[in-house]
């Protein structure tokens, strides 16, 4: 069973930017599509960004592409969000992911992930 911990959250200046970082431990997380969602306050948890490691692709939700990039080191089962250009609706408690992994497939859904690390608070001041 694979057990995720996510890093790298904090308190950030509109503009600013953090790298989140989630490790993976019990399988070669290479074996998963690696996914970031966020949840603010009062909000549904929300797509990010997904890292399908079979199929060679990424994806994006619409409000974070050119901003945030999604990369993973295998040697270090570690997978990496690198926001930039943060804004204060960036602000949420950033979770990383684990799916199945499926080379014809990424998904950007809630429940089609079933691996949910504990959470990190990233919060963007203006």
């Amino acid at each position: 069973q694979v057990q995720l911990v996510e890093s790298g959250g904090g308190l950030v200046q509109a503009g600013g930017s953090l790298r989140l970082s989630c490790s993976a431990s019990g399988r070669t997380f290479s074996d998963y599509t690696m996914g970031w969602f966020r949840q603010a306050a009062g909000k549904e948890r929300e797509f990010v960004a997904a890292l399908n490691w079979s199929g060679g692709i990424t994806r994006y939700a619409d409000s974070v592409k050119g901003r945030f990039t999604i990369s993973g080191d295998n040697a270090k089962n570690t997978v990496y969000l690198q926001m930039n250009s943060l804004k204060p609706e960036d602000t949420a408690v950033y979770y990383c992911a684990a799916a199945r992994s499926n080379p014809w497939y990424t998904p950007t859904r809630r429940n089609e992930y079933g691996l949910w690390g504990q959470g990190t608070q990233v919060t963007v001041s203006s």
